[in-house]
């Protein structure tokens, strides 16, 4: 048995996902089903849980039937998905934070544009993931999405670095990653002008509070423990990052989607472990997971 086990306590859910999920939940006890557009959340165990009550997860509008109700998940979506849903009914749960970075970009936008400037936009985010195909479903795909430094050229390639850029971060990826992007832009910019772009290049915090907070504190609490077990989905991109960073700073870090996955073998009974998780981790997961560390 191991000397202690400990949750991390800014591990869970962020709260748009609480959100959604509350909501979903309040509908399905009032209605034998409800068809959301993707997952609900990346967290395999969860989706079970949830499918239990009469949640569906469906790839497109095509895939529900004429006269269900739709819910709009957290990560949001482009206008287009508004418009060809016309009168159904729909439960919008996309985050606040979503919501206003999907205003911010429409304004950045409009102003790169505006007196026919030709600007560009910039978003630092994961190719294909849905927050990031709604943001661009906002400017009718004239942006340019980025996932790290390393992509810069060829991603710049076709920009004029003369004009304007704005730049804006997914809300759930990594402010540091974010911070090293945005001065490899700079320095792009710098290369092609000659001299610092100044305020030609509008940088806009969005990357969430929330989940900032927590890439702030996951380290220390990686390094607390001996041993850290880190709960999540196999689909989340956030877990995959999160994960990382408890790595990189506990060697001893192990990535489960559940206690099913846990080798006693890691362990050693002096150990403090720690166990953590994504933003799209459910509690209760956590808790089971604990229970089962403090059994072996």
């Amino acid at each position: 048995m191991p000397r202690s086990v400990e949750i991390d306590p800014k591990a869970g859910f962020c709260g748009g996902v609480i959100r959604a999920i509350g909501r979903a939940e309040a509908f399905l006890e009032n209605a034998p089903r409800l068809y959301s557009l993707g997952a609900i959340v990346h967290n395999e165990a969860e989706l079970e849980r949830l499918a239990a009550k009469g949640l569906i997860s469906v790839d497109s509008l095509q895939d529900v039937p004429e006269g269900e109700p739709v819910l709009i998940r957290a990560h949001g979506e482009p206008p287009a998905t508004y418009a060809e849903a016309g009168s159904r009914e729909i439960i919008d749960c996309t985050c606040p934070v979503v919501l206003e970075l999907q205003q911010s970009i429409r304004r950045a936008h409009a102003r790169l544009h505006e007196d026919g400037r030709h600007g560009t936009l910039i978003i630092f985010g994961k190719i294909g993931h849905a927050e990031v195909l709604g943001l661009l479903g906002q400017v009718g795909g004239d942006a340019v999405v980025v996932e790290d430094v390393a992509m810069l050229p060829e991603a710049l390639k076709d920009a004029d670095l003369t004009e304007r850029v704005e730049v804006f971060s997914q809300t759930t990826k990594s402010p540091a990653a974010y911070r090293a992007l945005c001065e490899g832009i700079a320095s792009a910019m710098k290369a092609v002008r000659g001299v610092p772009p100044g305020r030609d290049l509008a940088i806009h915090e969005t990357v969430c509070r929330q989940v900032a907070s927590r890439y702030a504190s996951l380290g220390q609490f990686a390094l607390s423990h001996d041993a850290v077990v880190f709960v999540s989905g196999a689909s989340s991109s956030n877990g995959r990052v999160l994960f990382e960073l408890c790595r990189r700073v506990n060697p001893r870090t192990h990535r489960i989607g559940s206690s099913a996955d846990i080798d006693p073998t890691w362990f050693r009974p002096e150990d403090s472990i720690g166990v953590s998780g994504a933003t799209s981790t459910p509690k209760w997961l956590l808790e089971e997971v604990a229970e089962y560390l403090k059994g072996i």
